[in-house]
C-alpha cells in the first residue's frame, strides 16, 4: 500500500546518523512504512522509562533506531527533554501522527520531516479486492469512506464482512468511527471529548461557542492530530470529519439536524454583524454552505478529502502552465479547443494576473480559474460570452465585480478548493457574472440561487451548447438573506425554519426556470398554486401591485422589486441607481418587499414587514 516514493524519500532522510520524524494522521501506514526498513532497535514511547532507554539507545553507533508512536503530549515533552543534550551517533526514526517540529522543545533539535499523505484511489481498491470485497455497491462504499488512508479502507472492510449492509453507509461509517476513536485515545485519555468531536465533524469549523463545554474542552479538541486550527475556529480533517458526521447523522439524525440548523442560523448571525470584514464574510458564506447539507453542493464543494492545493495569482512565466491546463478544461468540457484557446490568448493580453493557479505540495500548477475584473480595459475579452447581457452586466456593472469564465481542476479535490476560492473572490469583490456552457456549472448556478439571465446568442465554443449567463450580487446586506434561503429547513410551521420571504426571494430568483421553481417549498405550503406557473403568476401579479400601493415605501417596494426581478438584468447596484436610492434605504426597501410578498402567501403567516421609514 505504501508509496515508492515516501520510501525513496524516508530512505534518503535516514542516510546519515541524526534524528529523522515520519509524521502522517491517522491510519496512513506509517508504522508498515517504518518496518519496511532494517530496524536494529525499537524503543517504546509508552513504556515507563523509555526516555532514557531512547537516549542509551540513540548514543550507541549502531544501525537505524525505531521509536514508533509518539503521540501523547507528555512522552514528546519526555523524550524532547531526554534527547536535547543526548548524543545522537545513529538515525533514529521517529513516528507521529503530528509533525514533531510543532510540539514545544522539538524544533532546537531539528529532525528532518518526511510527511506522507493519502493512498490513490487504485491502491486502496486494489487493497478492499485482497480483503475480498469485490462486490460493485460495498467496493464503492469501501472507496468512499476511505478517502486514501489504508485504516479506514481496512474498517470499512470489517464492517461489510461482519454483515452490515452497503445499503446502510451510517452504520459502516459508526463501527469505523468507534475504532478511530479508540486509537485517538492515545492522545488523549478519557472519553469526554468525544462528543464534542461528533459536533465539530457536523459544523465543520466550530468555535467556543459552536462546541459547548468550556475552554478546557475546547483545547482537548484542539490538541488532537485529526484536528486543524481555522479562521471560525477547529476542523475535523478530512476523510474523519465525514465519517464521524455520518455515523453521528445514522445514529441520532434528529440531533444531527438540529445541531446543523443551530450552527447554520449562528452564522448567519456573525454575518450580520457590522463588524465583519470581506475575508471573514467570504469564510463565513463558506461555512453557511456547507451548512446546507444540499447534496450537490455538499458533492461538488466539500469532498471527504483535505485539500493541498495553494491558489495564487498567476505569475507572468506561467502562460504555458495556463494554456496547458485551459486545453485540458476545454478537452473535458468537449469545446473546440481552438476557439478556446483564441479566449485564452485574450484573456492573458488582457491581464495575466486575472488568472488564478492552484498549486501542489510541489509548487506545481494543477487548477486554475478565470476570474477576470469587471472594469475598464476588460470588457473586449468578456464580451464574447456575455453578448446581448453585456451592456447591463458589464457596461454599467458595480466597480469591483468579477467575471467568471473558466474553471478547472485535475481531480475533484482540487476542483473544489478552486470553487470555494471563486465564491470567496466574488464575496469580498461584491459580483459575480458567470458565462458556462456546461449542465453541470449551470446546475450548481441554480441550486446557489443565481439569477440567471438566459443564454447567448452563439455557440461560441462549437460544442453543440450555447453559454448561459448568471449572475448574482455578494453585497453584504444581501448575504444573510441568501444564505437564509439555502439554509437547512426542519419542522414547524408551513415553511420549517425557513424564512418566508427568504423563499419568496429564492422563487422569484427563478422566474424563468420552471423546473427549479417546481422545487421551491412555497408549492408545498401553499397547495393553491396548484404548479410553477400558478406560482409565477401569482408573484407577478402582487410585485405588481406593490408597485402601485398608496404608501410611498410599499410603492418604492414593489419598484424594486419589479426592477430586479421583472425587469431586464440588472444588479442591485444598477437598480438602486436608477431608483435614485441609497444603498441603506435600497436595502431596507428590499426586505420590506420581501416580506410584504411573503405576508400575502395564501395560508401563510409571515412576520410583519419591516419599517420602511
Amino acid at each position: 500500500m505504501e508509496s515508492t516514493d515516501d520510501l525513496a524519500r524516508l530512505r534518503a532522510a535516514l542516510a546519515a546518523p541524526g534524528l529523522v520524524n515520519l509524521t502522517g494522521a491517522l491510519g496512513l501506514g506509517k508504522s508498515r512504512l517504518a518496518r519496511r526498513l532494517p530496524v536494529s532497535d525499537a524503543v517504546d514511547p509508552g513504556a515507563a522509562g523509555s526516555p532514557a532507554a531512547l537516549v542509551a539507545q540513540a548514543a550507541r553507533p549502531a544501525g537505524l533506531l525505531l521509536v514508533d508512536g509518539v503521540d501523547g503530549p507528555a512522552q514528546r515533552a519526555a523524550l524532547a527533554a531526554a534527547l536535547r543534550d543526548a548524543p545522537v551517533r545513529r538515525p533514529v526514526l521517529l513516528v507521529s501522527r503530528l509533525p514533531l517540529r510543532a510540539a514545544a522543545g522539538w524544533s532546537e533539535l531539528g529532525p528532518a520531516t518526511v510527511t506522507i499523505g493519502p493512498r490513490p484511489a487504485d491502491a486502496v481498491e486494489a487493497q478492499a479486492r485482497a480483503a475480498g470485497v469485490t462486490d460493485p455497491p460495498a467496493l464503492a462504499l469501501v472507496l468512499r469512506l476511505a478517502g486514501g488512508v489504508p485504516l479506514l479502507a481496512e474498517l470499512a472492510c470489517l464492517a461489510l464482512h461482519a454483515g452490515i449492509d452497503p445499503e446502510v453507509p451510517g452504520a459502516v461509517a459508526d463501527r469505523m468511527a468507534d475504532e478511530v476513536l479508540d486509537r485517538l485515545g492515545r492522545e488523549r485519555p478519557g472519553r469526554h471529548w468525544r462528543h464534542a468531536l461528533r459536533l465539530l465533524a457536523t459544523v465543520r469549523a466550530g468555535d467556543e461557542q459552536l462546541l459547548p463545554g468550556g475552554p478546557g474542552l475546547f483545547s482537548a479538541l484542539a490538541g488532537l492530530s485529526l484536528v486543524r486550527h481555522h479562521r471560525l475556529g477547529l476542523v475535523v480533517r478530512e476523510p474523519y470529519r465525514s465519517l464521524f458526521e455520518l455515523a453521528y447523522q445514522w445514529r441520532r439524525p434528529q440531533a444531527h439536524a438540529q445541531v446543523r440548523v443551530r450552527a447554520a442560523d449562528y452564522r448567519r448571525e456573525l454575518l450580520a454583524g457590522s463588524t465583519a470584514g470581506p475575508e471573514e464574510r467570504a469564510g463565513l458564506v463558506e461555512e453557511g454552505l456547507f451548512l446546507t447539507g444540499e447534496p450537490l453542493l455538499r458533492g461538488t464543494l466539500f469532498p471527504p478529502a483535505e485539500p493541498e492545493a495553494r491558489i495564487g495569482p498567476a505569475r507572468p512565466a506561467e502562460a504555458e502552465d495556463i494554456g496547458r491546463l485551459m486545453h485540458e478544461w476545454a478537452v473535458r468540457g468537449g469545446f473546440d479547443v481552438r476557439r478556446s484557446a483564441r479566449i485564452t490568448e485574450r484573456w492573458l493580453a488582457d491581464d495575466p494576473g486575472s488568472f488564478r493557479l492552484a498549486r501542489d505540495r510541489e509548487g506545481r500548477p494543477v487548477g486554475l480559474a478565470a476570474l477576470v475584473p469587471v472594469a475598464a480595459g476588460t470588457e473586449g475579452g468578456i464580451e464574447p460570452l456575455l453578448q446581448q447581457h453585456a451592456a447591463g452586466l458589464v457596461a454599467g456593472g458595480r466597480p469591483g465585480g468579477l467575471f467568471l469564465g473558466a474553471a478547472y481542476g485535475t481531480d475533484p479535490v482540487v476542483h473544489a478548493q478552486i470553487l470555494r476560492h471563486i465564491l470567496g473572490q466574488a464575496v469580498e469583490a461584491g459580483h459575480l457574472v458567470v458565462s458556462t456552457a456546461s449542465p453541470e456549472y449551470q446546475a450548481l448556478l441554480r441550486t446557489l440561487s443565481f439569477r440567471p439571465h438566459g443564454g447567448i446568442r452563439d455557440d461560441v465554443y462549437r460544442c453543440g451548447r450555447r453559454p448561459e449567463v448568471y449572475s448574482h450580487g455578494f453585497d453584504a446586506a444581501e448575504l444573510p438573506v441568501w444564505m437564509r434561503a439555502l439554509a437547512p429547513g426542519a419542522s414547524g410551521g408551513p415553511f420549517g425554519e425557513l424564512d418566508p420571504a427568504a423563499l419568496v426571494a429564492w422563487a422569484l430568483t427563478r422566474l424563468g426556470d420552471t423546473a427549479a421553481l417546481a422545487e421551491s417549498p412555497l408549492l408545498a405550503a401553499c397547495p393553491g398554486f396548484g404548479s410553477p406557473e400558478g406560482l409565477r403568476g401569482w408573484l407577478r401579479g402582487i410585485v405588481l401591485e406593490l408597485v402601485d400601493a398608496e404608501d410611498r415605501a410599499d410603492a418604492e417596494a414593489g419598484s424594486i422589486l419589479q426592477a430586479y426581478y421583472l425587469g431586464r438584468a440588472r444588479t442591485h447596484h444598477q437598480v438602486a441607481r436608477r431608483l435614485h436610492l441609497s444603498r441603506a434605504t435600497y436595502f431596507r426597501r428590499l426586505r420590506r418587499g420581501l416580506s410584504l410578498v411573503a405576508g400575502r402567501l395564501p395560508g401563510a403567516v409571515a412576520p410583519p414587514a419591516p419599517p420602511g421609514r
